[in-house]
């Protein structure tokens, strides 16, 4: 896999802001694809003056929806065994169809913004989606906000990254960080700060979704 997001990383990353597109199209379909080493570089870049970061949080976002939409309009149109069918070819179970379906199911529609912010169910949370024939309009929506949060915060993170060492690292360096096991001190810290990073959005999630259910429970009453 290593050897897969690195090809796909020096091939797509020369073309600049489509790259970003293709990249996080990938990240938000069915291939497994790091977000992380696709915004944090563009974020990094930012402040090295080499990438705006308004365009590369637009292109980032743009990328994850349409990989979400290409996902949504698969399930829509092939159905739940086409998708298990072919899933097994990138890495997608049917115990992970279940996942997915289950938590579609327990928190309804808002599920395509929390999923998009949740490691390893952002990739696949489009597909129950499109077997629910969810409302297409929100589910854009949903999924457009829920995924610029997190291009946002990886973004940001990236810029964090360049004033942190001034500038002094290269971007294969911050792709590797993503990419190995082995990694230097400096790795490290980065990989520290997408954690504390992740454990902050699980904790957003959480409370999102609680208030979510308060209010629909005090709809229902």
């Amino acid at each position: 896999m290593q050897s897969v997001i690195n090809f796909i990383v020096e091939s797509v990353g020369e073309l600049g802001y489509i790259g970003i597109f293709c990249m996080m199209f990938l990240e938000s379909s069915f291939f497994p694809f790091p977000s992380e080493v696709v915004m944090i570089p563009a974020g990094y870049l930012a402040y090295k003056g080499e990438m705006n970061i308004f365009i590369s949080i637009f292109m980032g976002i743009l990328g994850s929806l349409s990989g979400a939409l290409f996902n949504y309009f698969l399930a829509l149109k092939f159905g739940r065994e086409f998708i298990l069918k072919f899933g097994k070819y990138f890495f997608f179970s049917e115990s992970s169809m279940q996942k997915m379906e289950i938590f579609f199911k327990r928190h309804g529609e808002i599920s395509t913004f929390v999923g998009r912010l949740i490691p390893a169910v952002r990739q696949y949370i489009s597909l129950p989606a499109g077997l629910g024939r969810m409302n297409l309009a929100k589910f854009s929506l949903y999924t457009s906000f829920g995924a610029g949060i997190w291009v946002v915060i990886l973004t940001i993170l990236g810029y964090y990254v360049g004033v942190v060492f001034s500038g002094g690292m290269e971007v294969s360096e911050i792709v590797h960080t993503f990419t190995s096991k082995d990694l230097s001190r400096e790795e490290e810290q980065i990989k520290s700060y997408v954690t504390q990073a992740v454990i902050f959005t699980l904790a957003s999630v959480v409370l999102i979704v609680g208030v979510y259910a308060a209010y629909r429970i005090k709809k229902k009453e």
